[in-house]
């Protein structure tokens, strides 16, 4: 699937917000494949079973949103040039990006305006 479901969720600024968010993906066995965390609070993640994660973090009645965003794997500084410029020119503009490095490979996350014509664009 060429794009994928990313969790967002707004964290209070307090010590140990993020640390909560994560052991409660981690109890569940709920793998994080990339993670960002802006200075307003936003957390957004990328996970390997976003079903479960959704039920789990509502479950705990943590409000969040949802939304299709494309994932490159196996990225470096030639592919991310490469996926920038093919999402550029297919008119989709990148509203944000973030990247996550796992033991193998990077993944690289971009939040775009049309996830499917992004996807298309860059051959993910």
């Amino acid at each position: 699937m060429p794009a994928r479901p990313e969790l967002s969720l707004r964290l209070p600024n307090s010590p140990g917000s993020l640390a909560s968010v994560c052991r409660e993906l981690a109890a569940e066995r709920i793998q994080i494949h990339a993670l960002s965390l802006d200075a307003s609070g936003m957390l957004r993640l990328i996970v390997d079973n976003h079903v479960r994660a959704i039920a789990v973090l509502k479950e705990r009645h943590r409000s969040l949103l949802t939304r299709d965003v494309i994932v490159i794997t196996g990225v470096g500084t030639d592919a991310l040039a490469a996926a920038f410029g093919l999402v550029a020119g297919a008119g989709v503009n990148v509203e944000y990006a973030y990247v996550g490095a796992g033991e193998s490979m990077g993944v690289a996350v971009l939040g775009v305006d049309d996830a499917q014509r992004a996807a298309a664009a860059a051959g993910v």
